[in-house]
């Protein structure tokens, strides 16, 4: 059984990679990559909503908002990396929070503003509180 022909895209990250001058392994992993999700059929609309949640999924970052979920902050100062509470998102790598994560700041912003004091505070989306006697 003969290979199937190459895709369109992954024609055309084949040619563009070569144009920028990547090395061969780089060009044939990505190559996988492309190919698995043109195997995955989408029409135009699925695949750019797709491919916006996979270049945030590369990049660790979340999908949708952060919450005040314990479950998603790592307590920094219990683990002794911290003098002071701290606490890190388990979602975004880049947030962290001294209130347990009820709000918190972002290293990328941190280092924009130069001055915690202008950093921006962000809050996060409060989860309903489970009924303690249900």
């Amino acid at each position: 059984m003969a290979p199937s022909p190459e895709s369109n895209l992954v024609a055309h990250a084949r040619r563009e990679l070569t144009i920028i001058g990547e090395d061969r392994d780089t060009i044939d992993g990505l190559l996988k990559v492309v190919q698995a999700f043109a195997d995955m059929g989408h029409s135009g609309a699925s695949a750019h909503f797709a491919s916006l949640y996979l270049d945030k999924l590369l990049r660790y970052q979340p999908l949708s908002d952060l919450t005040d979920n314990p479950d998603e902050w790592i307590d920094r100062h219990a683990e002794g990396l911290s003098s002071t509470p701290c606490w890190q998102s388990a979602r975004n790598s880049e947030a962290f929070s001294d209130d347990g994560g009820k709000t918190y700041t972002l290293l990328s912003e941190r280092e924009v503003s130069g001055d915690m004091a202008v950093t921006p505070l962000h809050h996060s989306k409060v989860l309903p509180q489970a009924e303690e006697n249900q």
